[in-house]
């Protein structure tokens, strides 16, 4: 949503970093033409390179990694990007010391299968209720990220946990399914999967529809999706490397703006308001973006 000049709730906005707490070296400021650097979620590499990019006047560029992964970079000073966003809103306030941020999206878990592979074959012909079936027996060799450094990683264990739950098996379905030779980076495992090298994998809803792959949805009791379901998705924790413990919760994603420049406000404004996220196939419930109370004045209009 870039505009031709700088408009009074633009310039409410650039004050309102300024006075949020930033310190003066994180505020260097993508001036006059330069770049603007997006450190995001593997998720969401393709929507803010095939998207957002090229509705935004300014040059972005994207790096995308673990959600977890790219907290603990900037946490610990090794990463420094104009904006950040995470596929986890937790992260702020845990990992990510923000003054503020804006939660932009939902998505939801799901299983994606190779139907070329004999094993993605077994797990299409046991959807949609008994997916599950073929990964316990141990018929289907199956991709997912790792949890110490992905939300998405700890998200399929509290999909399978929930599910297990939802469909009252005797089985406990995140022991029996998760095994330790099945963890890829976010950014990899779609690659597994269209080669064949695993026959199915727990992604996120919106890279299997950007990609066109078959799917199973999970019923909405696992899948992460629905509010209706926030008390029981937060039976499901890990614990982090770090000792902190992470709850399950419905999925949001989250962005904040670490820099006080006209082309990172253009650059923000359209990461978490602009409509290329529904082609992507992230959900925008009614209300979004919704920001922190000590959001700067002006982010919000």
């Amino acid at each position: 949503m870039s505009s031709p000049g700088p408009s009074a709730s633009r310039r409410a906005f650039l004050a309102g970093v300024a006075a949020s707490g930033l310190g003066a070296g994180c505020l260097a400021g993508a001036a006059g033409g330069e770049a603007v650097s997006l450190l995001a979620a593997g998720s969401l590499q393709n929507a803010l390179e095939n998207g957002l990019a090229l509705q935004v006047e300014p040059t972005v560029q994207v790096e995308a990694r673990g959600s977890v992964e790219l907290a603990r970079q900037v946490a610990e000073g090794q990463k420094d990007p104009d904006i950040v966003a995470v596929a986890d809103d937790g992260l702020f306030g845990s990992t990510l010391d923000a003054p503020w941020h804006a939660v932009f999206a939902t998505n939801a878990i799901v299983l994606a299968y190779n139907p070329e592979t004999e094993g993605g074959r077994r797990v299409g012909a046991a959807a949609p209720d008994e997916w599950y079936r073929p990964l316990v027996d141990g018929d289907v060799t199956l991709g997912r990220t790792d949890p110490d450094l992905d939300p998405l990683g700890y998200r399929t264990l509290f999909a399978l946990e929930l599910a297990a739950d939802h469909y009252g098996t005797a089985t406990d379905l995140r022991a029996a399914v998760a095994g330790p030779d099945q963890t890829y980076p976010e950014t990899q495992l779609v690659s597994q999967l269209e080669t064949g090298s695993v026959d199915a994998a727990f992604v996120y809803r919106n890279m299997a529809v950007e990609r066109d792959y078959a799917s199973v949805d999970l019923p909405a009791a696992a899948d992460l999706s629905d509010p209706a379901h926030a008390d029981a998705y937060a039976t499901a924790t890990y614990e982090l490397p770090d000792g902190t413990t992470v709850e399950g919760d419905v999925i949001r994603y989250a962005a904040t703006a670490r820099r006080e420049s006209e082309a990172v406000r253009d650059v923000f404004e359209s990461c978490v308001a602009g409509d290329y996220l529904a082609s992507y196939g992230f959900a925008r419930p009614e209300g979004y973006p919704r920001f922190t109370d000590d959001a700067p004045d002006g982010v919000a209009n």
